[in-house]
């Protein structure tokens, strides 16, 4: 379809032979400089005036195609910079999400003339199967880009994915197969769809982004466990009306009737994926058949199925404890080194001191939001001390929420893991270490303590002085790890 484009562009592109060689280029190149070549291609193609409508969806389609194994690869090698340089991850996390936003764009571009009747953009319509599916597609990826920063979504995210499935249901190809890449497996516009709505219902927001990037292979793995329906069912958990800008929600009461009505539910995953847990514990591996983009231990992999089988489910997840709502100022400071300054009062004044302000609380922890954050530190599982307006003692937390609910707001949970945690100097084997003791010390019982990440030595006890007591612990099964520390049960010996 090249050879069609009109001599009065001069677009590289519009030279059959000379786009050819650019997108056999781009399909050889390593994932970043793929995206980032091809993005520039997708910014110019919308742009460029001498291409007719079915030119430029061709191209898209084409260019999408040649670096489709790439920008897969993306979210695979983002996951080690997470914790690496934020410069690194900021950079990766800018181009790949650039890309999708890009292709998305492109495709949409594409929808809207198609949908608006225009006389050159009806030479598109034999492309329309595909082009809803692969818009679908983008849209899901760059949703799952914008989770691995925990949003936000606003409503037109839903009423672009509605939009275009209304569309294909109204073409019938909402239900027909077909193969959106090239190797690739059958599924339907109606599947990708699926897909997007599973992803919301999954509360990513309370997972890290390579636990994201694996609960979405998941959500492949498992939707034909899922379908869509018209009607209520008596298993449905999940209804969203798709020509709104709202996102799919648990069925509490039944909403109005519409023609665009859907309902799904888990039920039947739930079923499969605790299969999927007792195999993987049994086996002490992640079946074959299982195709998760890289290899994973089993302990990586399992917590994840947990969280699906409880997001799934026909209930939902309940809080341990009743939340009060407050609206109340918090101070906090994040990461294990600023929490053992502050706690050991080594830190000034207003040393990386933070103002948030509490919107709720319970036993097990808060909710709270932040304006105008340092978001560079804000992620699943980082430690902070956090001090209620008007104390004078701190408490440790982990961060087990993260929402961006605005360009300058964020909304966040924190479990708190204890009331009285203590910065202590620890002697361990000869090597003194900064340690935070999270609970009292009992002799012949157990204490918890948050060390540095790598400061933990299986069989070195920990030996320090707190209270004109001298303690000595020693190191037992690890509980929970965080980007800078480890939390472990330690046997008290003595205490005295």
């Amino acid at each position: 379809m090249l050879g069609f484009f009109s001599s009065k562009t001069e677009h590289p592109l519009a030279d059959a032979k000379e786009a050819k060689r650019i997108l056999a280029e781009i399909a050889t190149r390593e994932p970043v400089g793929a995206a980032e070549e091809a993005s520039g291609w997708l910014e110019s193609i919308p742009a460029e005036q001498g291409f007719k409508p079915v030119q430029r969806l061709d191209l898209i389609l084409r260019l999408d195609e040649a670096t489709a194994a790439q920008s897969r690869r993306l979210a695979r090698d983002y996951q080690p910079l997470v914790n690496a340089s934020r410069a690194q991850e900021s950079r990766h996390w800018d181009l790949s999400h650039g890309y999708w936003t890009l292709l998305l764009k492109a495709y949409l571009d594409c929808f809207v003339r198609l949908r608006s009747g225009d006389r050159d953009a009806e030479a598109m319509r034999p492309q329309q199967h595909m082009l809803f599916s692969r818009l679908i597609n983008a849209a899901v990826a760059e949703l799952k880009w914008r989770q691995f920063h925990y949003g936000p979504v606003d409503g037109e995210t839903w009423r672009t994915l509605g939009s275009v499935y209304l569309a294909a249901v109204e073409a019938k190809l909402d239900q027909r197969p077909l193969v959106i890449y090239p190797g690739g497996g059958e599924t339907t516009v109606e599947a990708e769809y699926l897909k997007a709505l599973i992803f919301h219902a999954t509360a990513m927001d309370n997972l890290k982004p390579l636990q994201i990037e694996i609960a979405e292979r998941f959500i492949g793995y498992f939707l034909p466990f899922f379908a869509l329906a018209r009607e209520l069912q008596a298993d449905s958990v999940y209804w969203v009306d798709a020509a709104k800008a709202l996102p799919p929600t648990r069925l509490a009461k039944k909403p109005d009737v519409t023609s665009t009505l859907r309902f799904f539910s888990g039920t039947r995953a739930v079923n499969a994926v605790n299969k999927t847990i007792e195999q993987i514990q049994s086996e002490h591996r992640v079946p074959p058949a299982i195709n998760l983009g890289a290899q994973y231990e089993p302990n990586a992999v399992i917590p994840v199925l947990e969280h699906l089988a409880l997001n799934w489910a026909p209930k939902p997840p309940l809080r341990n404890t009743a939340r009060r709502r407050i609206n109340s100022p918090l101070k906090l400071v994040s990461g294990m080194n600023s929490v053992h300054q502050r706690l050991s009062g080594r830190s000034l004044n207003g040393e990386g001191l933070e103002s948030w302000i509490i919107d709720d609380v319970s036993l097990g922890g808060m909710g709270a939001h932040a304006a105008q954050a340092r978001r560079d530190w804000i992620r699943i599982g980082v430690m902070v001390a956090v001090q209620p307006d008007g104390g004078d003692n701190w408490l440790l937390g982990v961060v087990r929420r993260y929402v961006r609910t605005g360009p300058n707001e964020d909304s966040i949970g924190i479990e708190t893991i204890s009331k009285t945690p203590r910065a202590v100097l620890a002697d361990a084997g000869g090597i003194y270490t900064e340690a935070l003791l999270l609970d009292v010390p009992e002799v012949g019982e157990y204490a918890r303590m948050a060390l540095p990440a790598n400061a933990l030595e299986d069989k070195v006890a920990l030996v320090f002085k707190i209270d004109d007591k001298n303690a000595r612990l020693h190191p037992r099964e690890v509980l929970t790890t965080g980007p800078d520390f480890v939390v472990a049960n330690f046997f008290v010996q003595s205490y005295s």
